[in-house]
């Protein structure tokens, strides 16, 4: 069984942007996955100091930053796949969902320390929600960021709304989000199965 989280990088908790994520893990749900979302807005997520401008080896996991980030760590550790769903602000990811994006670089630096990034292999989807445009800038940023640190993109891992209104209300939309947790599960359960 393959364990799917979903990373939640909205404000407002209950919005689009949490209804298209509890949508995707639910389709993931019924591919047999194990899911959990995570609010990151609840955590206490603080800025990269950028240590591996001055010494390479200083950015590694844990973190030297004391905060809820060791959380996050610990479940994308776990996790096969990781889902992040942000509202788009300004052609962007959410400023909190950048922070954990930032710090990411903690796990992608362990391959100076034990030959391979940590989030090598797993699996990766986006979500983005906003009533303006900028979904193809942002999941393009996303995409290459994320790609760049190890984890693996398949096929429609992505779903976007930009028109104001209940996301509910777009069946095509939904149609796209569930085909994201989808997506991001048979691509993990593949993955389990090789020896990554």
């Amino acid at each position: 069984m393959v364990y799917i989280l979903g990373l939640n990088g909205s404000p407002r908790t209950y919005g689009n942007t949490y209804k298209l994520l509890k949508i995707a893990l639910e389709a993931a749900k019924e591919l047999g996955a194990t899911t959990e979302i995570i609010n990151l807005y609840e955590y206490d997520i603080k800025d990269c100091i950028g240590c591996l401008s001055d010494e390479p080896l200083a950015c590694r996991y844990p973190c030297v930053i004391d905060d809820d980030m060791r959380k996050i760590y610990d479940e994308i550790l776990k996790a096969d796949g990781v889902i992040f769903a942000t509202p788009i602000y300004w052609y962007s990811p959410s400023g909190i969902t950048k922070r954990v994006i930032d710090r990411l670089t903690a796990l992608e630096n362990m391959i100076f320390v034990s030959g391979r990034s940590w989030v090598e292999g797993k699996v990766a989807g986006v979500i983005a929600v906003g009533n303006d445009s900028g979904e193809i800038q942002l999941i393009s940023l996303m995409y290459a960021t994320l790609n760049s640190m190890g984890f693996i993109i398949p096929p429609f891992a992505l779903s976007f709304f930009n028109v104001q209104g209940d996301v509910l209300n777009d069946d095509e939309t939904l149609l796209e989000a569930a085909n994201v947790g989808r997506s991001v599960t048979l691509m993990a359960k593949l993955v389990s199965e090789l020896d990554f």
